[in-house]
């Protein structure tokens, strides 16, 4: 209602109705600017950033991001077998690796935010790689899987695993101890959180069907993973057997071992000039050898077929690339191939 002066008098004048539907249109031009009001800027919606798609034309680009930790001789390997991949089919390949998770975690996103053509994984923490490699599979980059992880790896998006079965492999080096008469097995861990090492002592313990304790060390601290050692064997007599997941830990266990005058004699995973020095020596029983020069090849290749030719191994299963017991039976022949790091 208005109000308006007609020849000196105040006359009030009201408003014709309006129709419903300029009435429902005000209506909701009100609320929006009340809850304009209300909400402020900051209840605006943010445009999302597209996520990054892979390269598809030109030469493949594979990052190779490993668990690794620095002068490692097995990943050397590993390394040795992806850069080798990369110039017999002429792909790219970035290799890098940090044995801390969450800094793994972070070149991963790093590599995903390259556009990378391909990703190549260990997951020896896969809770902690969840998200990053969820985030590579939903920007359209191909994930395989190495060593670690197999267990999570389809579910996380991956083509396919390649390794090991760490539990087969811990079961096999059980009943090498079982069948050479040993009765009290000492599995050591060097790796905490490492679901991969955890799975070959149990299966140890499955293949060994005796006693079997386990022990924690830190790979990065070779002398007191040598102390520890010691003292478990010196503490407890009764061990003859010690299993080692790292060749670089057998020989400090070697050492320990012959420093207290113990009867425990080594089994080890992996292989490098040490242990094929040991196992000629008879200081070190065997050594599960999980190959892992096809663990760093394979992926490559896998790769460049998934990307030239659609094409998907594994059927949906892993790649198994051991265990393969080297003793001294066969020492002499694998050695040779230890030696220029393909083994």
């Amino acid at each position: 209602m208005s109000h308006r002066l007609r020849r000196g008098v105040l006359r009030r004048t009201v408003p014709k109705p309006r129709s419903r539907a300029a009435r429902v249109v005000a209506g909701l031009l009100a609320t929006g600017l009340l809850l304009s009001a209300c909400t402020g800027p900051a209840a605006e919606p943010k445009a999302t950033a597209p996520a990054a798609a892979p390269v598809e034309s030109g030469p493949l680009k594979v990052a190779v991001i490993t668990h690794g930790t620095a002068g490692d001789a097995f990943w050397n390997v590993v390394k040795n077998g992806a850069e080798q991949a990369g110039k017999d089919l002429g792909v790219q390949v970035e290799y890098a690796s940090d044995g801390d998770p969450g800094a793994q975690a972070k070149l991963i996103d790093n590599a995903v935010a390259q556009q990378i053509g391909g990703l190549v994984v260990s997951m020896a923490n896969p809770e902690a790689l969840q998200p990053s490699i969820e985030a590579a599979v939903r920007a359209g980059i191909p994930v395989i899987t190495i060593n670690s992880g197999e267990d999570k790896s389809a579910a996380y998006g991956a083509l396919t695993h390649v390794g090991q079965n760490e539990s087969i492999a811990g079961q096999e080096a059980g009943k090498k101890f079982k069948d050479l008469g040993k009765r009290k097995l000492l599995c050591v861990i060097h790796e905490a959180g490492n679901i991969g090492q955890a799975q070959r002592c149990d299966g140890a313990k499955a293949g060994f069907g005796g006693d079997v304790q386990t022990l924690q060390v830190d790979i990065s601290n070779p002398t007191d993973a040598e102390s520890r050692i010691r003292g478990a064997v010196q503490t407890d007599p009764s061990i003859d057997a010690v299993l080692t997941l790292n060749s670089q830990v057998a020989a400090r266990a070697v050492s320990a071992i012959k420093s207290v005058g113990s009867k425990a004699q080594v089994g080890t995973f992996d292989l490098n000039s040490d242990v094929v020095a040991a196992i000629k020596s008879g200081d070190v029983l065997f050594a599960v050898d999980q190959q892992q020069y096809e663990q760093g090849y394979l992926p490559v290749m896998f790769l460049k077929l998934y990307r030239d030719n659609a094409n998907i191994v594994g059927g949906g299963k892993p790649v198994l690339t051991g265990p393969d017991l080297v003793d001294k039976s066969t020492v002499d022949k694998v050695g040779q191939y230890v030696q220029r790091g393909t083994r």
